[in-house]
């Protein structure tokens, strides 16, 4: 489990093909800040850009560590793909802070930025999800873009998509990879696990 509390902001240096064929995934190599993977051992869990993902080799020697993605899991996300940046978080600890929300690592869809722009000292996100989502958002409710933890401003669905707002402060555009978006670029989304369980447990109720 995660916060969505970013808090490192890495770069994928080298991505190199698990495979002849798609279906199989990538290997990659992430640069890590100076000191950020501290006690991290190979089987972490660790999240980029909102997908929870495996360490499986480290070089502390130069701020590195590997991760592999599947080729399913490239299918339902963007940004595992190619070098960049990307954000990261170490898995929660018991006893540690809940600082966001509780996020699973596990992105439900990707969404596509409709609009990125200041407004007053903070800048106004919005993003069109996946129609098949748009049950999972509410005003004032949680969501994760990128793998970081935002409160949803305001809600409008159509019959094509849904789409959603969320206000940024500037030291969350400082600090992650939002601070890159634009609009028509894409995002990982993960909906409140709670959203998950209630609508989960109201088609049953209702079956």
């Amino acid at each position: 489990m995660f916060t969505g509390i970013v808090s490192a902001i890495g770069r994928i240096v080298d991505v190199r093909a698990l495979g002849a064929d798609a279906a199989f995934g990538n290997a990659l190599t992430v640069e890590a800040p100076a000191g950020w993977l501290g006690t991290t051992a190979i089987g972490d869990s660790i999240a980029l850009a909102g997908a929870c993902l495996t360490v499986v080799s480290i070089d502390t020697a130069h701020d590195r560590f590997q991760v592999e993605v599947s080729a399913e899991s490239l299918a339902a996300t963007r940004g595992l793909d190619a070098a960049g940046e990307v954000n990261l978080e170490k898995a929660l600890r018991a006893g540690d802070r809940l600082d966001g929300h509780l996020v699973s690592g596990h992105v439900d869809g990707v969404g596509t930025v409709a609009l990125f722009e200041r407004a007053g000292e903070s800048w106004q996100l919005r993003v069109a999800a996946p129609r098949p989502l748009a049950r999972f958002f509410a005003q004032k409710g949680s969501v994760a873009v990128d793998g970081v933890s935002l409160t949803v401003n305001r809600v409008v669905d159509s019959d094509v998509d849904c789409e959603f707002s969320v206000n940024l402060i500037p030291h969350t555009v400082q600090h992650t990879t939002l601070r890159g978006l634009a609009a028509g670029r894409q995002v990982n989304l993960e909906v409140d696990p709670i959203a998950r369980y209630v609508e989960r447990m109201l088609a049953a109720r209702a079956d």
